[in-house]
């Protein structure tokens, strides 16, 4: 009898997700284009604090759906904006204590200003691009989302070890960690100067020889 070959088909690659900010238009319509010739997802917002809305650190709730698997894999930034500039962007976001600050962070200036440059990768910035952004410029990005993600990955299977190590702890280590565990019930519900004696009084009495020699004391005749 012929065996019939099953066919497994490979899972399609994830779409990358981009948040592009910049006060031009037509410098945001120009990276949009080259990222989606790059098979990434943009969104586009015009300003610094547009983008700080749309991830949700200006206090309001967060416009990106991480619950429904939409996440931001990269944030791409021109330098020079009015109202926040791309660095103060930078800095906004490295210094939340949440994990948006682990996103990839590029900047793009028209200008070519070594200081700025400099200051903008001290910062935490992967990269500094120089206008006219080109798809090769674009491509070279891809490897920092790919390397966040590596990196959540990683983060993800160690938060998951550690749990499970806590789950699996041993009987003496639990005991280290809470003694109240290993109480009796009725003395749990007591209030605690009163559990603690009798826990100590238990400790007393718990040999029979401690009962008996107690027993055999002499009393004291008045």
């Amino acid at each position: 009898m012929a065996k019939t070959a099953v066919r497994t088909e490979s899972p399609e690659p994830k779409e990358l997700h981009v948040l592009a900010v910049d006060d031009s238009l037509v410098d945001r319509k120009v990276i949009e284009r080259l990222l989606k010739i790059s098979s990434c997802k943009v969104t586009a917002v015009e300003s610094g604090s547009s983008a700080l809305q749309y991830l949700g650190l200006d206090g309001e709730k967060s416009s990106v759906g991480f619950d429904d698997g939409l996440k931001v894999n990269l944030i791409i930034t021109d330098y020079s904006m009015p109202g926040m500039t791309g660095y103060e962007l930078l800095k906004k976001l490295k210094q939340t204590s949440s994990a948006l600050r682990k996103i990839p962070v590029v900047i793009m200036s028209s200008e070519n200003i070594m200081t700025r440059i400099d200051r903008c990768l001290e910062e935490g910035a992967e990269d500094f691009l120089v206008k006219p952004v080109k798809l090769s410029d674009v491509e070279r990005l891809k490897d920092y989302m790919l390397k966040g993600e590596e990196d959540n990955k990683a983060n993800a299977t160690q938060k998951r070890k550690i749990d499970d190590d806590s789950l699996s702890l041993p009987p003496t280590r639990k005991l280290e960690e809470d003694p109240s565990s290993v109480l009796p019930t009725s003395l749990q519900l007591l209030p605690t100067h009163l559990s603690c004696d009798l826990s100590a009084s238990g400790q007393a009495f718990s040999s029979p020889s401690s009962a008996q020699s107690l027993s055999k004391r002499p009393r004291l005749i008045d």
